[in-house]
């Protein structure tokens, strides 16, 4: 069958885009970019063409886009042409020129495409000319950073709006092609530079390859469509296991620790849990000790926390006015939380015009608390020993549970909802606007001052 056969049977197979789908084609002015404009001429398929400027080869970059232009012209499509500040970008993102002209370009592609879909009735495609070849090289560096089973997919035919046409042909097949052809086609120079990962592997490691396995990359590109159908039943066990795990409260992930301990393999398990928010596979094993560690102990990533508390795994926001549990790092704090503010200060002594057990500020011995504290929503099962309610017999204070405090305190359900606590080492310090715990009072011992000033919502009037 001809590459063009199996081009427009692969794109079928795949439902990669229908005939009435607007195509916008990255073009580079290379070999591959060249073949993909050529064949979706020969399909008759309504396509314009995409081309990044991107200012790192000098000369050769303006050549590139000349070519891409006069390309236009042959096919009688519109051009769109971006110039990038490729080299600024990457200093100010600290990144590699590799990864900044891949954002910037597929950030701009977006973008183009969704502008152009606004002008018409159907969705515009991106399509880019990524082939087998392509596929082997990023599967095999996949392996080697150690991406897991979804890494050796390698490149997907289909992401979103963005579709690979070509990734069923090889390097030979598509320069058969355009030698057949007679398609013109501009050289990028960098291809043959060894300093840049991919080429590395296309110019020195395949090759060498071949050597000891001539057919591997024939082999490889039959694994790939292997570990795809091999992912599809790992997610299935995957989501298996977190469906029984994970209950969701809010924006926070609750899991129980035992229940977790049991399952096999753990460390897989958690790590398909973990990175849907932002930890990496370098961290599971830090999560792993999470398991077995105090209550409190908790990790972080850019955006969420994974805290140990009673017993349970909770995945919370580190943004804290959308979690329910709190991490409180020290005591110079200002925390804005779903019910208000809390306010925290160290004070040298206690002024006498602060009453230091009121219901919205408290003033306690520093000394008692062990950092982190946590900043929560009260749960059935949490006890306290409650300020200035001493047993009638012994006259130390009592140990009571917050449910049977609320009801002696005519509490309303929808107000017992939107209380919080603030909990240090498993021991209730305040339940915010209520009361303080006698174990964490003033007394004249104490040296370390701390004051906690709740301002609320004003969702209910302050007691």
């Amino acid at each position: 069958m001809s590459l063009f056969n199996r081009f427009v049977q692969y794109i079928n197979d795949q439902n990669l885009f229908q005939k009435k789908n607007r195509l916008l084609l990255a073009v580079s002015g290379g070999i591959d970019s060249v073949v993909l404009t050529e064949l979706c001429h020969q399909a008759d398929y309504n396509f314009f063409i995409a081309h990044c400027n991107f200012h790192l080869r000098k000369e050769e970059s303006n050549r590139d886009e000349q070519f891409a232009r006069s390309l236009a012209e042959k096919y009688s499509v519109p051009i769109f042409v971006h110039s990038f500040e490729t080299e600024n970008y990457a200093t100010e993102n600290k990144l590699s020129i590799q990864v900044a002209a891949r954002e910037l370009r597929y950030t701009w592609f977006r973008n183009l495409a969704e502008e152009q879909s606004n002008q018409g009735e159907v969705r515009v495609k991106i399509l880019t000319a990524h082939h087998a070849n392509d596929n082997i090289e990023t599967l095999l560096m996949n392996f080697f950073k150690g991406t897991g089973i979804r890494g050796l997919q390698g490149i997907l035919p289909k992401q979103g709006d963005l579709m690979r046409p070509l990734l069923f042909a090889t390097k030979e097949e598509i320069v058969q092609f355009a030698t057949e052809n007679e398609l013109l086609f501009v050289e990028d120079s960098s291809n043959a530079s060894d300093k840049y990962t991919r080429n590395y592997f296309r110019n020195q490691w395949i090759p060498s390859i071949q050597k000891i396995f001539p057919q591997v990359e024939e082999n490889l590109i039959n694994n790939i469509e292997r570990f795809r159908e091999i992912d599809i039943l790992y997610n299935q066990a995957i989501n298996i296991h977190r469906d029984k795990l994970i209950e969701f409260k809010g924006k926070e992930v609750h899991i129980p620790i035992l229940k977790l301990l049991k399952v096999t393999p753990l460390k897989t398990i958690l790590y398909e849990i973990i990175k849907d928010y932002n930890f990496t596979a370098h961290q599971t094993g830090q999560a792993m000790n999470l398991l077995k560690s105090e209550s409190g102990k908790y990790i972080s990533s850019q955006t969420h926390r994974i805290i140990n508390n009673r017993g349970w795994l909770i995945i919370a926001p580190i943004n804290t006015e959308e979690a329910q549990h709190i991490i409180i790092e020290n005591t110079d704090e200002t925390i804005v939380y779903e019910e208000g503010i809390l306010n925290f200060k160290k004070l040298q002594k206690v002024p006498k015009e602060i009453v230091q057990h009121s219901t919205t500020s408290v003033i306690i011995d520093s000394t008692k608390l062990e950092f982190p504290v946590i900043l929560r929503k009260w749960k059935q099962g949490d006890y306290f020993y409650p300020l200035g309610m001493p047993k009638k017999i012994t006259g130390k204070p009592g140990k009571k549970k917050l449910s049977k405090f609320f009801i002696d305190q005519k509490i309303s359900l929808s107000e017992k909802e939107t209380i919080w606590v603030l909990e240090s080492n498993k021991k209730i310090v305040w339940i915010i606007n209520k009361r303080l715990d006698d174990r964490f009072k003033v007394t004249p011992q104490t040296k370390s001052f701390l004051s906690i000033e709740f301002n609320g919502s004003e969702k209910y009037p302050l007691d």
